[in-house]
């Protein structure tokens, strides 16, 4: 069993063996108190007059009390991250790396501005931890890119990936969640899906093109495509079409 999950963890790419082990790593710290969410969570005034810049990643890692609620979200971490990172970005860590940093950015963002907002500022002053909304934003992408995969949820319906993000939603509602931590993740995944996917084939620019010096950071592997050794991709040689 300890093999398994050991290869099953080797096995994973470096984004989303990165990323989760830092969020299991500083969510187990928490629990067993070595580590203080106090010190994590994001406070705009103590970032700006205290330069306590850390905590602009580190509410990102904090995935609050080890429960249900925190395998329920290890468990899409490592499923849609993987599956983003070997499938879509497959080949291109330099971009799921600028993703995930363009999803944070906005989330961060939007938190921000939400503060300013009369009516809006006590909302918004609840959300200290985005991990779970940028989890959520991994998962709208993916539904995005993979829109006709069936799917089923606890046995009891079935329907088309599409509706994943909805069909979550719907259940955060249910079981008492808030529904502002979802609907973020919505939000930064339908922007990066808009300037990435539908902007670019509605204008033919590319708003979203990572920067050079992340690209430097990570050395991509050339996807190799297997095919049949019968199989041509370029015109015979000269020689066989002389041949009896």
């Amino acid at each position: 069993m300890a093999q398994a999950v050991e290869e099953w963890y080797r096995q994973m790419p470096i984004i989303t063996r990165s990323y989760l082990t830092a969020a299991i790593i500083t969510t187990i710290g928490c629990s067993l108190e070595i580590i203080s969410p106090y010190h994590l969570y994001l406070n705009p005034k103590l970032v700006v007059k205290q330069y306590q810049f850390w905590r602009l990643i580190t509410n990102f890692l904090y995935f609050r009390k080890m429960d249900l609620d925190f395998m329920f979200h290890m468990f899409f971490l490592a499923r849609y991250c993987k599956l983003l990172e070997e499938n879509s970005f497959r080949g291109r860590t330099a971009d799921f790396f600028y993703m995930l940093l363009f999803g944070a950015s906005v989330l961060t963002g939007i938190v921000l501005i939400g503060g300013m907002i009369p009516y809006l500022s006590e909302s918004f002053a609840k959300i200290i931890f985005l991990s779970n909304s940028l989890t959520f934003m991994m998962v709208y992408v993916w539904s995005k890119q993979n829109p006709y995969i069936h799917m089923s949820f606890l046995g009891l319906f079935t329907f088309t990936a599409a509706y994943l993000p909805w069909v979550l939603l719907g259940f955060s509602v249910l079981v008492g969640a808030s529904a502002w931590v979802d609907l973020l993740g919505m939000i930064a995944g339908h922007a990066y899906y808009f300037l990435e996917d539908v902007y670019p084939r509605m204008t033919g620019r590319r708003p979203l093109k990572t920067p050079s010096f992340i690209k430097a950071l990570f050395a991509d592997e050339a996807v190799v495509v297997a095919r049949p050794g019968n199989v041509r991709f370029a015109p015979p040689p000269a020689e066989e079409f002389h041949r009896d």
